[in-house]
């Protein structure tokens, strides 16, 4: 390194971003992701060990994808090249495999390629890859906010072992925002700045668990705040970190009575077809930062237990919504939610679904365990048939309409219901099929 990549360096690390200047450097560092970097994860131990294999970071962004890699940068002793996938090209990858066969032929020395967003990566740049990963030029690590399974193609997911990251935790953020504005190296501490506690709660809630838009929005605080003249610091209270995220504070703790009482309404206005009271819910608890996976599961339950048959594609758009909020995130997540939302809150109306289990569920519990007819009994083992087992059952696709009336439910039982179909929406259908078929 000449004087000039040494002053590019030293003003660079001065001049980045808060949220990069505070990337721990360190295993011990690192903040949240404990289901994969706990002491005693096998993540943690390869790290530490230096025998790391191809690995691919999967998670939203702000959850130290990047910052693994970095980590890892620190602590081997392999070459470490890095490359972003949004602009890199093939000729890059060339000369860093031609850099890694050097490397590995003259000094014995492995090379570990980090791949920033390998998504972006089409299949024939990918497929170029795949060669030097297998024969050992290249351990990659991939980071990538898309789903791998979608994205990667599977010839370098099979060499590849996939690491989830979760979103951080409030108190994980609340603890990078303490050590960024007391941090006098690498962070805001120079500043002689305090953070009230309320801020602090605020920005690690509505963070959504992305460290760095919690970072950025205290780096623009500290750096825009005027010093109190009383006391000579800068304040960041409540409103600066509003304004610094531009989001007002919305009273929904995620623990207490307002988040039961905003979910409650959610639901109520969703089962009494009300699609407008649903829909600001919903807006109320996604400005709040309630995570979408938990919406989804609450609109699932309730497309099955307040709409149930009078309209089955109920539950088939919650469901694809729920799977679909997963793949594409925030802020368009919102979009499929509302929709779903609206179908169910209009859809038709039956609690038929949770009266028949329920009911079914009090039968058994009340009542000793019944013995099952002996016509529908398995009757494919050796021997089944000399005990009676499954003699005189009738395949009901045998008879007109495909059905024939036997007795299904065990004996002194045979008179008992538990479905009760209505006469709302597709349910009707279902209600008089049922007549027909029984007379």
């Amino acid at each position: 390194m000449d004087l000039f990549d040494y002053m590019r360096s030293a003003t660079q690390k001065k001049e980045s971003p808060l949220a990069s200047r505070m990337r721990p450097r360190t295993l011990d560092e690192v903040v949240g992701q404990k289901h994969i970097i706990g002491k005693d994860k096998l993540l943690y131990r390869a790290i530490r060990a230096d025998q790391l294999g191809s690995v691919i970071f999967y998670g939203p962004p702000g959850t130290g994808k990047t910052t693994l890699a970095k980590v890892i940068a620190n602590t081997t002793s392999s070459d470490f090249r890095q490359i972003n996938a949004t602009v890199a090209g093939k000729r890059d990858m060339e000369e860093v495999v031609r850099e890694a066969k050097d490397s590995l032929g003259m000094y014995g020395k492995k090379t570990i390629l980090f791949v920033d967003e390998i998504h972006r990566f089409n299949k024939t740049q990918q497929d170029y890859l795949l060669p030097f990963v297998e024969d050992g030029t290249l351990t990659l690590i991939g980071a990538t906010t898309e789903n791998p399974y979608f994205e990667v193609n599977s010839a370098l997911l099979s060499r590849s072992q996939i690491f989830e990251l979760r979103s951080l935790e409030p108190k994980d953020i609340r603890e990078l925002i303490y050590r960024a504005v007391m941090d006098k190296e690498n962070g805001m501490g120079s500043y002689d700045a305090v953070i009230d506690e309320a801020a602090v709660d605020f920005l690690a809630d509505v963070a959504g668990g992305d460290a760095r838009a919690a970072l950025n929005a205290v780096e623009l605080g500290v750096l825009t705040t005027d010093r109190d003249s009383s006391d000579g610091k800068i304040h960041i209270t409540l409103e600066t970190a509003q304004e610094c995220i531009q989001k007002r504070a919305v009273r929904y703790d995620k623990d207490g009575d307002n988040h039961y009482d905003t979910i409650s309404a959610f639901i109520k206005s969703m089962r009494g077809s009300d699609p407008d009271a649903a829909v600001y819910y919903l807006a109320r608890m996604l400005y709040a930062g309630e995570d979408i996976k938990f919406i989804a599961r609450r609109i699932m339950i309730c497309a099955s237990e307040d709409v149930g048959n009078a309209d089955p594609r109920a539950l088939t758009v919650a469901v694809s919504a729920a799977q679909a909020v997963e793949r594409v995130g925030m802020p368009e997540a919102q979009i499929i939610l509302s929709q779903a939302v609206i179908y169910v809150a209009t859809a038709p109306k039956s609690n038929t679904a949770v009266c028949a289990i329920g009911e079914a569920m009090e039968a058994v519990k009340e009542q000793r365990a019944m013995p099952v007819p002996p016509h529908l009994q398995d009757s494919h083992y050796r021997g089944s048939t000399d005990l009676g087992r499954g003699i005189g059952y009738k395949y009901a696709h045998d008879y007109p309409n495909h059905y024939i009336k036997q007795q299904y439910l065990p004996d002194g039982m045979e008179e008992r219901t538990f479905y009760h179909p209505t006469d709302n929406g597709y349910e009707k259908n279902i209600k008089e099929y049922m007549i027909f078929l029984r007379q």
